[in-house]
């Protein structure tokens, strides 16, 4: 009995700890990462803004309009869905994104920033964003980190990009 008692109060604590470290983070955090794909902008601006059937991340995605906005519908392997709104287009040198669904426990933009380059374009993701929630601010930042979906979504770029060379994203 009291090993037990012992492990839920380390348990409790840990969870504690974990709380008041949350808490402690700013909610709002800016975070970019950039790769050179070896394309033209206008080719990789195109990968960007249209059908997303080459994300090994994405089970469906579809495009379609609401009203005056363009929106862009992502659901992921684990079946979570984001909607997101497609504010500032200007091929092939500059896409945002904002997350439209105001019921996640997040919300934030994607820029996608790409500059002409000899050997093909340099690709720059910004995110800025909000954590509501301590406790997925604490693994947002401490365990998954911030730029991992950018990294990961830059590698998959890359690898389609350049028909199978792959460029590892730097930060």
């Amino acid at each position: 009995m009291k090993f037990f008692v012992i492990v839920v109060g380390v348990l409790v604590l840990a969870m504690l700890a974990v709380v008041a470290a949350g808490a402690l983070l700013p909610k709002s955090h800016t975070v970019s990462r950039s790769a050179v794909i070896r394309a033209t902008p206008e080719q990789v601006f195109a990968l960007i803004s249209g059908p997303q059937n080459w994300r090994t991340d994405l089970k469906e995605y579809s495009f379609f309009d609401e009203g005056s906005r363009h929106m862009q519908r992502e659901i992921d392997r684990r079946g979570q869905t984001i909607i997101y709104e497609i504010v500032e287009s200007r091929p092939p040198i500059l896409r945002k994104t904002v997350i439209a669904d105001k019921s996640l426990p997040f919300a934030g933009s994607w820029t996608w920033n790409l500059q002409p380059q000899r050997d093909g374009c340099r690709v720059t993701i910004t995110e800025d964003a909000e954590v509501y929630n301590p406790i997925f601010r604490f693994v947002s930042r401490f365990i998954l980190g911030h730029a991992r979906t950018m990294e990961n979504y830059l590698a998959m770029l890359a690898e389609v990009a350049n028909r199978g060379k792959t460029v590892a994203a730097d930060p």
